[in-house]
């Protein structure tokens, strides 16, 4: 694989979805409309979008973060990062309508915990970091690029 020259815009946008997204399905529409809400804002080629997400099943709930990536043709690369089990004192509070970071923040009498080293910085101890996570989901979400060849006419 060659080298490719990009530059990267960061830009605030609007996930068009709960502040806290309760659900796999929701986190990825959040990040998807990122991504394109970005595309457009940057007037760019491509567009990441980035969401945080906690999806529950019938026995814990998961903290996962989703990137998708989009282009001008309107191809969509997903990717997540790992999932960590959230413990039952915060997943309760989620429960009730509270955002992740705002309990962290409460939980570690800190501010800022989400954009810094984030809840699964917090969970373990800073051994696995947040950017860590979102540049594996990030790389993941570019596969549909890089191997386009395996994903045309399927996405």
């Amino acid at each position: 694989m060659s080298n490719i020259d990009a530059e990267i815009i960061p830009v605030g946008v609007d996930s068009g979805v709960r502040p806290q997204p309760l659900s796999n399905e929701e986190g990825i529409r959040g990040a998807i409309n990122r991504a394109r809400n970005s595309m457009s804002k940057a007037n760019a080629d491509m567009g990441i979008g980035m969401e945080g997400t906690v999806d529950e099943n019938a026995n814990w709930m998961f903290l996962t973060g989703w990137v998708a990536v989009v282009d001008k043709d309107g191809n969509v690369g997903i990717g997540s990062s790992g999932s960590i089990l959230l413990p039952e004192k915060i997943a309760a509070r989620l429960r009730k309508g509270e955002e992740l970071g705002n309990v962290i923040d409460e939980m570690e009498n800190a501010h800022g915990i989400k954009t810094n080293q984030g809840t699964i910085g917090v969970l373990t101890k800073g051994t696995v970091k947040r950017e860590d996570e979102f540049t594996t989901a990030t790389l993941l979400a570019l596969a549909r690029f890089l191997s386009r060849d395996y994903y045309e006419g399927k996405n």
